[in-house]
């Protein structure tokens, strides 16, 4: 299974309404620390596949999840489960 890539169209469908937990990494493409985290962020998709579902949101192209999550510095990971961020 391979990340999906999640944006304000699809957020509440493929994350909210996810019947299983969801990793989501928020990036963007000009962060160089978020080069080094995809890979890891990958892994963990193809590793846990079946038990979690793993999206990434590109801050530069969707300001308002970034804003409503509070996502102040990138790279950022926030899991979901049941719909709900995981504090």
């Amino acid at each position: 299974m391979s990340v999906k890539n999640i944006s304000n169209d699809n957020f509440e469908l493929d994350v909210i309404q996810a019947g299983l937990p969801v990793l989501v990494d928020f990036w963007a493409p000009w962060c160089g620390p978020c080069k080094m985290v995809g890979p890891i962020v990958e892994t963990l998709a193809v590793e846990n596949e079946g038990k979690l579902l793993v999206g990434k949101v590109n801050v530069d192209e969707n300001k308002d999840l970034a804003v409503k999550y509070g996502i102040r510095g990138i790279p950022t990971l926030v899991f979901f489960k049941d719909g709900a961020e995981v504090k």
